[in-house]
């Protein structure tokens, strides 16, 4: 009994730490336009994993992608797959990835659902490990985000220069700067 309360105390602080870095970096920095109609709506599903073996990752995610593909959308519209027991190395993350597209494929969901990766010391192609820009793909735990093809596609025609995305991103993190961010991130979700 003490183990499954402990358990879901540890759940409980990996939802409010995911929640708190949605609602401050993606939705308050806007690092993604398109997240704050999902969450608003309460359309975005969280899963916290007890995987520990990418095996288990990944037989978890086949699960989810699944669970998506079956779900209304105007309940839920994406699944964030969050991982605080499995691959804390990026290295180790990053070679996942290609096996997690590959459970997408053997799904027969490529077209319908895709994943994008965030992780607490994602890095970028090309970029060193402490580079402001970073911070635009890092969570506070490992995480697939499982996204819907069509809400990809309504949110690209809402917001058609989709690709400047990624440099606004760029320019808003290194306006901040590592000390910005931390305070940023320190404050309370509200503000």
């Amino acid at each position: 009994m003490a183990e499954g309360v402990a358990a879901a105390e540890d759940d409980a602080a990996v939802l409010a730490a995911t929640r708190h870095w949605l609602v401050r970096a993606v939705i308050g920095l806007n690092l993604c336009p398109f997240a704050k109609s999902v969450y608003m709506k309460e359309q975005i599903r969280y899963v916290v994993s007890r995987a520990q073996s990418d095996q288990e990752v990944l037989d978890e995610l086949a699960a989810e992608l699944l669970y998506l593909a079956g779900a209304d959308p105007a309940l839920v519209d994406t699944s964030l797959l969050i991982l605080p027991r499995a691959l804390p190395d990026f290295a180790d993350y990053n070679d996942l990835l290609p096996r997690a597209q590959r459970a997408v494929k053997r799904a027969r969901l490529n077209g319908v659902l895709q994943i994008a990766g965030f992780h607490p010391r994602y890095q970028f192609s090309g970029s060193a490990p402490d580079d402001i820009e970073n911070h635009s793909n890092r969570s506070p735990y490992p995480i697939l985000h499982l996204l819907r093809e069509d809400s990809i596609a309504r949110g690209v025609q809402a917001f058609p220069d989709a690709a400047a995305i990624y440099e606004r991103n760029q320019q808003t993190l290194r306006r901040l700067g590592h000390e910005g961010w931390r305070q940023w991130m320190d404050a309370p979700a509200g503000n």
